[in-house]
């Protein structure tokens, strides 16, 4: 595959409708007992990717270091669903909304002084493979063109000048929410950085890390008040070559626009460049799996982009069994008060669980609170989903323990089978021994023909990335209730037949295991707390 005037040239004959190419790599990429064992993968620390894009010598647009933290209640803002709202001012609120988001708001120092910093959003191995750009016309104090947010020094640096709004308002075939926002932020993968670890599985992986950053970029931006959306729908190719990407190793997931009501101009001729980076490490290995699901996906013309977008189809909510539990969430009154901005800042991922109960109603709300919708064009509106839950309730007050399906409709939690399933949990969670320690592990799928049929190729990531934004929520409710969560990888197949028949033919996603974290020595501290009513963000230098 190889860029040429913002075009794609795709050698095959292969396209977003030949969805064999999904299944086969979903099923190349499962984990299983033996696969896990006999996969002779090592990790090559003296070869491990930087985890920053450098771009040498482009302008610098330092970012104000004063943020405000987001004050929103976090589980009202988790709840938001910030389709409307007003116009992004200024330089300093898209500061706040990439902080909060992709920001470094931990550091860890290991024994020899070296330095570990952790952003906003979890990532799978801390790999942050995720890039943020941001597209825009003139703000106070930020000229119109395309800019490449770094959070090492927190700071912009300028790709394009001038307004290029257009050309993305081009590449989804006129998307009103893109053409009327002062600012669209876009979301990239860079393979490398995280298939280093996770190998051709990586691809999953893009869609969990861009979904809990989009679960804290939805919130902040609902504390904002601040319009967002999240567009899927894009002529792949005119994306990557506004931005300049190397689509051999960068990939364009989705884009944001954050505020209303500031029209973009005209498309016009948007010539090629190709900024200069800092190598990301000596070498790469390509995963040619990745570059072709990748190649498979891309949407090729203004009539597929408008096909996406009306590709949903609503189903109707299967009948729950006999027995059931219907959710208790906490009444609105008596919510904890933790600010978005304070959860955010003592979000991390849980490493151990205390093996201790917690509520029904904790449970509860993190379930409403987390799965009211998203914001998207590939759903149809706030109570659709493309995903099935699944619960293994090791310990939570007045339920008892087994396996659950959760009903969002019914707002109910359905008991498949009861039982005490820690140990089974633990081993479904790649024999971490998380899934056994937690409170409760839930699990998306999804099905997957269902969503092939309907959305092609495409629909596999979009299904990916709902997982990860409502796993990202499940973070924020978790943390915002004193609790822990972390996400976590899992035995694909034998996730299907442990909740079978109920799931039977379904394809695992993403999991969360949730519960009381255990005191640990050494746990990485966050880098100022408490919050003071300005955040003063720590700049380093690149190197």
């Amino acid at each position: 595959m190889r860029q040429a005037n913002g075009e794609v040239r795709v050698g095959g004959p292969v396209n977003n409708r030949d969805v064999e190419e999904a299944r086969n790599y979903h099923a190349a990429t499962k984990h299983s007992y033996w696969s896990v064992r006999l996969g002779g993968h090592f990790l090559d620390w003296a070869n491990k990717p930087r985890p920053h894009k450098v771009y040498q010598g482009l302008p610098v647009i330092p970012l104000p270091c004063d943020v405000t933290p987001p004050t929103m209640v976090a589980l009202e803002a988790v709840a938001a669903f910030p389709s409307i709202g007003t116009s992004i001012r200024n330089l300093a609120e898209l500061a706040q909304v990439l902080f909060f988001c992709g920001g470094l708001t931990k550091k860890k120092v290991y024994p020899g002084g070296e330095a570990q910093y952790f952003r906003a959003a979890s990532c799978t191995g801390a790999l942050y493979e995720i890039e943020i750009y941001a597209v825009c016309g003139d703000l106070p104090g930020l000229p119109a063109g395309v800019y490449h947010f770094c959070p090492a020094d927190f700071a912009l640096r300028r790709l394009r000048e001038g307004d290029l709004r257009g050309a993305l308002a081009h590449a989804t075939a006129g998307d009103t929410s893109i053409s009327s926002a002062p600012v669209i932020l876009v979301l990239t993968a860079i393979f490398w950085r995280n298939a280093w670890k996770y190998q051709a599985r990586a691809y999953r992986h893009f869609y969990w890390d861009a979904g809990t950053i989009l679960a804290n970029l939805l919130a902040t931006a609902a504390s904002a008040q601040l319009a967002s959306r999240i567009v899927t729908g894009f002529i792949d190719a005119r994306v990557d070559h506004l931005l300049g990407l190397d689509n051999e190793r960068e990939a364009s997931l989705c884009l944001v626009p954050i505020g209303a009501g500031s029209p973009a101009s005209e498309p016009w001729d948007v010539q090629p460049i190709a900024p200069k980076t800092v190598p990301l490490s000596k070498r790469e290995v390509d995963y040619p799996l990745i570059t072709q699901i990748r190649a498979a996906s891309m949407l090729l013309s203004e009539e597929e982009v408008r096909a996406w977008r009306s590709a949903f189809a609503s189903r109707p909510s299967p009948p729950l069994g006999d027995q059931y539990f219907s959710l208790h969430p906490i009444g609105r009154e008596q919510l904890p008060v933790r600010t978005l901005g304070e959860t955010i800042l003592r979000r991390g991922s849980t490493r151990q669980f205390a093996q201790l109960p917690i509520s029904f109603q904790q449970l509860s709300t993190i379930l409403e609170r987390s799965c009211r919708g998203i914001p998207t064009d590939f759903l149809g509106g706030p109570s659709t989903t493309l995903l099935d839950t699944y619960l293994i309730v090791n310990s939570v007050e007045n339920l008892p323990t087994g396996a659950f399906y959760f009903s969002p409709s019914r707002q109910a939690l359905e008991l498949l089978k009861e039982g005490t399933f820690r140990r089974e949990a633990g081993y479904l969670c790649l024999e971490q021994g998380l899934g056994i320690e937690a409170s409760v592990v839930v699990f998306f799928l999804t099905d997957l023909d269902r969503i092939l049929d309907r959305y092609g190729n495409r629909g596999y990531g979009a299904a990916q990335l709902e997982a990860g934004i409502v796993g990202g929520k499940m973070y924020l409710c978790a943390y915002a209730l004193g609790l822990g969560a972390t996400g976590t990888t899992f035995y694909d197949d034998d996730v299907t037949a442990f909740f079978s028949s109920h799931a039977q033919g379904k394809a695992a996603l993403f999991a969360v295991a949730i519960g009381q974290s255990a005191r640990v020595p050494g746990r990485v501290k966050p880098l100022r707390l408490p919050i003071p009513q300005k955040l003063t963000v720590g700049i380093r230098t690149l190197s």
